[in-house]
């Protein structure tokens, strides 16, 4: 006798077991009655009966996930490996279990998909200069296409942009051309301001003698102050006035 009032007594034990499911506040339950969708329940305490209800839970936190490594070709036919860091979540559990097979595996297959084909539209340098701008691109895309499985994609990050040894040292190379380049023009910039302002100086210095003649005996003094020997230009002004006055002769004053 106690044998038999002891079994229902377990096995209705059991069954509440079975049926009493506790979810915490970043979880979701999408419960199907007889296999059709019967509601979004959560959190805290459900009851679910077994054989006739079953449900799937859903986290609803934000999920980072890390994009495998890609072999992508740029516009410009340079072969670079790419990775790249995905963060979504779900924001309508039903949509994420009715719409789609294992939403997460595939989340990650559209996001190597849309790496490869955004990145490849672009030429290496801008892979390596506006990596915000093509974050933003990636993203915007996945968003839109995974917004039909209730996931929203907050953000999209690439890692890194990795390059074989022989496009490192070709890039090195162009890098050196380049600043070579600028100094040369850099170079060539000073050289033309300089003859300019030599052209004017020239030009200041013929309308004003008496200027000339002052820079002429500075840049002496200069000369004078760096060597002991130095070589005393004669100005053809200076030899004619000396000439016209030993043609002209003694002034009856000194006679």
């Amino acid at each position: 006798m106690l044998i038999s009032y002891l079994v229902p007594v377990v096995l209705l034990v059991l069954l509440l077991a079975a049926s009493i499911r506790i979810l915490p506040e970043y979880k979701r339950g999408v419960v199907f009655f007889l296999g059709r969708f019967q509601s979004v329940k959560g959190p805290g305490l459900l009851i679910i009966i077994p054989g006739i209800q079953k449900m799937q839970v859903v986290d609803l936190r934000v999920v980072t996930m890390d994009v495998p490594e890609q072999d992508v070709i740029s516009k410009d036919n340079v072969t670079v490996k790419v990775n790249a860091v995905l963060y979504f979540r779900v924001v309508d559990p039903e949509k994420a279990i009715i719409q789609v097979e294992h939403f997460t595996n595939a989340t990650s297959q559209l996001a190597q998909t849309t790496l490869r084909s955004v990145l490849g539209k672009h030429d290496l340098d801008e892979m390596l200069s506006e990596r915000d701008k093509l974050n933003d691109d990636i993203q915007e895309i996945i968003d839109s296409s995974a917004e039909s499985w209730g996931i929203k994609v907050a953000n999209v990050e690439i890692k890194h942009v990795d390059l074989d040894e022989s496009m490192i040292r070709a890039i090195a190379r162009q890098a050196e051309a380049e600043r070579e380049r600028r100094a040369k023009v850099i170079h060539a910039e000073g050289e033309l301001q300089a003859s300019k302002k030599l052209v004017e100086a020239a030009h200041v210095l013929s309308a004003n003698p008496a200027a000339l003649q002052l820079r002429y005996l500075q840049t002496m003094a200069d000369m004078g102050s760096k060597s002991s020997t130095v070589v005393f230009p004669m100005p053809m002004d200076l030899l004619k006035a000396f000439q016209v006055m030993g043609e002209s002769g003694p002034s009856p004053d000194n006679q």
